[in-house]
């Protein structure tokens, strides 16, 4: 099927063109497992991050099942982010999208195709006429905005009658997307339950940071921070200057006037 940008250029400069269809438009193959993951950022300027966190985990919760993937993102820009982040992370992938030299996508195809690249991050520019016959998965990353680009994307997997995967990741601004593809589809595609442990803190590590900014009771540190300091400093010079002392210890370098504020109880 073409691309509603294709089908209007075609009617613009051609007089009376014939479509010729394959397929329907809706057609899944029926060897492709669809699931999609609800995906709710703990904070709107943090979402981009806490994706690709939850992206990572999702290839690694797949385990060997994944052989190799192709990850599709609505932006050009998001596609180049992303291949920095997964590379920085340790995976090994490449990316495609429309504003890259055409002798570049290629090199990058091919070593999809000879599996020296195992992940490829792509804009729809890769959806359409891409002969990769074994693909295992196809991850959405973002859900498309056009739903037939889905059909397209997942199209990539369960090819010449082997297996595929095809795992969605959703966020609430999606819903309307989702369901304009669940629409053209015509089934409800089915929610995967999935504990990311990125995205939020647990509560046990939310108590740790708490804990570790707990000071001892009995010292009344000066409210300006760079006056804490000095009292830190002239705790350690007083510390090393009276070990083995049995006399009280004294701020160093003030004489026999400490103000109130740092008499504190070093041995403590």
């Amino acid at each position: 099927t073409m691309a509603p940008e294709i089908t209007r250029i075609t009617e613009e400069f051609l007089s009376a063109p014939v479509r010729i269809e394959v397929a329907k438009q809706a057609t899944i193959s029926e060897t492709i497992t669809q699931g999609v993951i609800s995906f709710k950022p703990s904070r709107k300027d943090r979402s981009f991050k806490e994706k690709r966190n939850l992206l990572r985990e999702i290839i690694l919760s797949e385990g060997n099942k994944c052989k190799n993937g192709i990850i599709f993102c609505n932006r050009k820009i998001d596609v180049d982010i992303l291949m920095k982040s997964m590379k920085s992370h340790g995976f090994n992938v490449g990316a495609i999208h429309g504003d890259l030299e055409q002798s570049t996508r290629m090199e990058v195809l091919n070593g999809f195709k000879d599996e020296s690249i195992r992940f490829l991050i792509a804009s729809d520019v890769a959806a359409r006429g891409l002969d990769i016959p074994n693909v295992s998965h196809v991850f959405n990353f973002d859900v498309p905005i056009h739903s037939e680009d889905y059909v397209h994307r997942i199209g990539r997997t369960g090819r010449a009658g082997r297996p595929g995967s095809a795992i969605m990741i959703s966020t609430p601004t999606d819903s309307k997307s989702l369901s304009a593809i669940e629409r053209l589809i015509k089934m409800q595609v089915p929610e995967i339950t999935f504990d990311s442990q990125s995205s939020t803190p647990s509560a046990t590590s939310k108590n740790k940071k708490a804990e570790s900014k707990v000071e001892p009771e009995n010292i009344k540190y000066p409210k300006d921070k760079k006056l804490h300091k000095k009292v830190e400093k002239l705790k350690e010079t007083n510390t090393s200057t009276n070990k083995g002392s049995d006399e009280p210890n004294q701020v160093i370098g003030l004489g026999d006037h400490t103000p109130a504020f740092l008499e504190i109880n070093f041995r403590d």
